[in-house]
């Protein structure tokens, strides 16, 4: 991790025809404080001190945009569901290394020439313990270290759906884990420079049962069983301080998925035993971060998907307000 760090911040030194700041040498006489209200994809590590409570309200808007085929060559996607999704991130300090996280979210989709959801639909619900592993030591490049682990809860809408667009949820309990690290450098002008990297993995831990039309694809008369395949992403992070206030961010991050396995008797009394497709993303995501103060900011920007395969191009602008008490 540490090279890779070291890799981006020289590419962006170059662009900016500034030297570093060596860290033996203290602080320039200049440098402020920056605010953050972190990046949009990126996830943040645990509270630094106990009893903060962070609350970061988010909204985002998905358009799909075309449809990646199997070689990744990008189709048009005539027929597609749009959806907003409103969700909030609350993440309290238990401790100065234990943090607790959960991301409730709720969500509303509508399809061309078809069906919109009967209504707002709670997704399934993430819930995290966050432990900080290694604390930052600027001075030596030691960049702070969490691990993540929690599961993702099955309370959103899968089976015995009125329509298919009523789809929001996966049916079962999903094992969630994942590391992040993230260092800060300054430059001699006190600009701040911070850089994360992170991967996660989820893994069903059982499986839904299915009837009728369901998420996984069923139609009216199913009856079976669903499990959700393997996925995770992996990424990086890169944010640049323009002044106290203002900050401009870009994530950089892959998705991937192993298909989900359905079984069972359609309709028909036929016998269904398949496994969907494997399927991976690219995305970037530039954004602008404003703070008014260290406790509340706002971040605008869009997540976009540029290559991939056997799935959607998604392009979905959003925004977050990052409160801090």
């Amino acid at each position: 991790m540490k090279s890779l760090q070291i890799a981006l911040l020289a590419v962006l030194v170059m662009l900016l025809d500034i030297p570093l700041a060596k860290a033996e040498g203290g602080l320039p006489s200049h440098h402020y404080e920056q605010w953050y209200t972190g990046s949009l994809v990126s996830p943040s590590g645990a509270q630094p001190k106990a009893g903060i409570l962070g609350i970061e309200p988010y909204m985002t808007y998905t358009e799909p945009a075309g449809f990646f085929r199997a070689d990744g060559v990008r189709l048009p996607l005539p027929a597609h569901q749009r959806t907003v999704t409103s969700s909030t991130m609350f993440k309290y300090g238990v401790t100065d290394r234990l943090s607790l996280q959960t991301f409730p979210a709720m969500s509303y989709g509508w399809k061309d020439h078809g069906p919109t959801s009967s209504g707002i639909k709670f997704n399934d619900l993430p819930l995290d313990a966050i432990l900080t592993v290694v604390k930052p030591h600027p001075e030596h490049y030691v960049p702070t270290v969490a691990v993540f682990a929690g599961v993702l809860a099955p309370t959103g809408d899968y089976s015995h759906l009125g329509r298919a667009t009523d789809g929001v949820g996966g049916g079962a309990w999903v094992f969630r884990t994942a590391i992040v690290q993230q260092s800060t450098f300054i430059f001699p002008n006190g600009h701040n420079f911070r850089v994360r990297a992170w991967g996660n993995f989820r893994r069903a831990i059982s499986s839904a049962r299915l009837v009728d039309i369901t998420s996984y694809g069923t139609e009216r008369g199913f009856r079976g069983w669903g499990r959700p395949g393997i996925n995770g992403q992996a990424g990086f992070s890169l944010e640049y301080g323009l002044s106290q206030r203002w900050v401009i961010a870009m994530d950089f991050a892959r998705d991937w998925a192993n298909g989900a396995r359905v079984r069972g008797v359609d309709g028909n009394g036929r016998t269904v035993n398949t496994k969907g497709a494997s399927s991976s993303d690219w995305q970037v995501a530039p954004a602008m971060e404003f703070s008014w103060s260290p406790r509340f900011g706002i971040i605008a920007g869009c997540a976009i998907y540029v290559a991939g395969h056997n799935t959607n191009m998604n392009v979905a602008p959003q925004f977050a307000v990052n409160t801090v008490f």
